[in-house]
């Protein structure tokens, strides 16, 4: 339960990769950090769901993401995840 309690509040992972995913120069150790974090919470299908949920929301309301940047992030980060990364709906 604590798991998918921090799952929720994923933005916080994120919130220190927004500078890097809006055009910064290279992710911050607190961003890679954050998302090194993310991956480690969703080790479960329904983690990973929850995740992407969490994601997607403020990743839909947010204006000039880079998308190739939030595309590679993970791979940025050292995080190799077995899917893709695409803009929300």
């Amino acid at each position: 339960m604590q798991r998918q309690h921090e799952l929720w509040h994923c933005d916080q992972n994120i919130a220190p990769c927004i500078a890097y995913l809006k055009g910064g120069s290279g992710p911050s150790a607190a961003c890679c950090s954050g998302v090194k974090a993310l991956n480690s919470l969703a080790a479960t299908p329904a983690d990973k769901k929850t995740a992407c949920s969490c994601l997607k929301s403020p990743a839909s309301s947010m204006k000039g993401l880079d998308q190739k940047k939030t595309a590679g992030l993970p791979g940025s980060c050292g995080v190799n995840i077995p899917y893709s990364i695409s803009p929300p709906n």
